[in-house]
């Protein structure tokens, strides 16, 4: 009987503790408005984990085996899970974190599976700090990280072109190149810069200053 009862306290030990690292990685995709939630990521940490037990279970009760063949199917076939959050957004790729974290999660439940609290704790931590602590950190040293076309409109045939650039780089945004036409017959000129924004971008602030470059038309950022 204590046997039995060592086991079951075992068992629900492996997965309260694979429960605990997936609603701790759900609730910090959520914070950020993610595609991937708690829910998720608590069905793939607790489900692998389930699987590297029944896994080890099976080679110890049905004449031995390879106890690492069904983590190796779980490792192999959540790559295609963590495949499908992956999107293309206009110029931008979105989802690498979110399928990182699926990735994390089921490796998580494998460690929870095979007992290995402390170092899934370890990863569990490394992996928050990484996400909530290094992610302030690349909005301060590298705002600007999303690529979007701005599109400038100026009326007449004569632009101060180094002063817009000046005020672009001014404004936070990262140029890359510059597509300029004329159109000679509506008397305008078109520029299309390729540029790197931050998330938090006010336009209104930038039209304010090109005003000054020439007699600006139209101004819009746009990710396509």
């Amino acid at each position: 009987m204590i046997v039995f009862e060592n086991y079951f306290l075992d068992c629900l030990l492996r997965l309260a503790a694979s429960f605990l690292c997936g609603m701790c990685l759900g609730i910090e995709r959520k914070m950020h408005q993610r595609m991937v939630g708690m829910r998720t990521l608590i069905l793939i940490s607790t489900s692998t984990t389930l699987l590297c037990m029944l896994s080890v279970s099976i080679a110890l009760n049905f004449g031995g085996g390879d106890p690492t063949r069904i983590a190796a199917a779980v490792v192999t076939g959540i790559g295609f899970l963590g495949g499908g959050a992956i999107l293309r957004q206009g110029l931008n790729i979105r989802g690498l974190t979110s399928a990182a974290i699926i990735w994390t999660a089921a490796a998580l439940g494998i460690a929870c599976g095979a007992g290995c609290f402390f170092i899934a704790g370890v990863v569990l931590a490394i992996s928050l700090l990484s996400l909530v602590l290094l992610e302030r950190v690349e909005w301060r040293f590298f705002p600007a990280e999303k690529t979007k076309f701005l599109t400038i409109v100026y009326s007449g045939h004569e632009v101060d072109l180094a002063r817009i650039q000046k005020d672009i780089a001014e404004s936070g945004l990262v140029r890359h190149d510059l597509n300029m036409s004329e159109f000679i017959v509506k008397e305008r000129i078109v520029l299309k810069f390729s540029v790197k924004a931050p998330g938090e971008f006010d336009v209104g602030v930038l039209a304010r200053k090109l005003m000054q470059s020439g007699n600006l038309v139209r101004i819009s950022i746009s990710d396509d």
